[in-house]
């Protein structure tokens, strides 16, 4: 009888630490099993970061490709000088202007027409200010509210063509002349009766890199 109570005692104990030894056994497979999966999960979301990462980087690489072959079309074309400023792009486009006179020349309708279509597809929402100048005949007050003229008819040649609330206007009048002193029919008077392009490029990377061309 004795025996027999020493071993249902022995039993007692023992069975209370196997069940212990088997709950830490399956707590250490339930936690196998929830890392590898947890590892398993990390990777596929690091896998599809850099799948959706290297999508990104070639379409830039695309856009800004297609940007470059724009801009030097627009130079070789069109003659325009693309300046790089600290908020976006300068495009001094040969856009002239007779003397004492605000209309857009039907001969720079094809510039005007290539700008548009540059800004609406790299830069839509980008703000674009059109600057006006006038040659050195003439008051500083009368032409400065030319120049405004000029700048105010070549936005509204380009919002004939699409661009329209981003487009702002000012007028300079006879300031940061092309040719000192060169006025009416003197020889380089008339690049002195232009417009500039200014277009904020808002920080995206094709813009930024789109300005580093000089």
């Amino acid at each position: 009888m004795k025996h027999q109570l020493k071993t249902i005692a022995v039993v007692a104990l023992v069975a209370p630490v196997m069940a212990a030894c088997a709950s830490k056994g399956f707590v250490r497979q339930n936690l196998a099993t929830g890392l590898a999966a947890q590892k398993a999960y990390t990777d596929s979301s690091v896998s599809n970061e850099r799948t959706a990462r290297m999508a990104a980087d070639s379409s830039l690489s695309n856009d800004v490709a297609s940007l470059r072959k724009d801009l030097d079309s627009l130079r070789t074309e069109f003659g325009a000088k693309i300046t790089a400023l600290e908020s976006g792009l300068q495009f001094a486009l040969p856009v002239h202007f007779a003397f004492d006179d605000a209309t857009v020349r039907d001969e720079d309708h094809d510039a005007l027409d290539r700008f548009a279509k540059i800004a609406q597809k790299y830069y839509p929402g980008s703000a674009i200010t059109v600057e006006g100048f006038a040659d050195p005949a003439g008051s500083q007050r009368y032409n400065v509210k030319l120049s405004e003229r000029r700048a105010e008819a070549v936005k509204a040649y380009l919002a004939s063509q699409g661009l329209t609330d981003q487009v702002n206007t000012v007028g300079y009048g006879k300031t940061r002349l092309v040719v000192p002193g060169a006025e009416k029919d003197a020889p380089g008077a008339e690049k002195n009766r232009r417009v500039v392009f200014v277009i904020e490029s808002k920080g995206d990377s094709t813009a930024t890199t789109a300005s580093t061309m000089q």
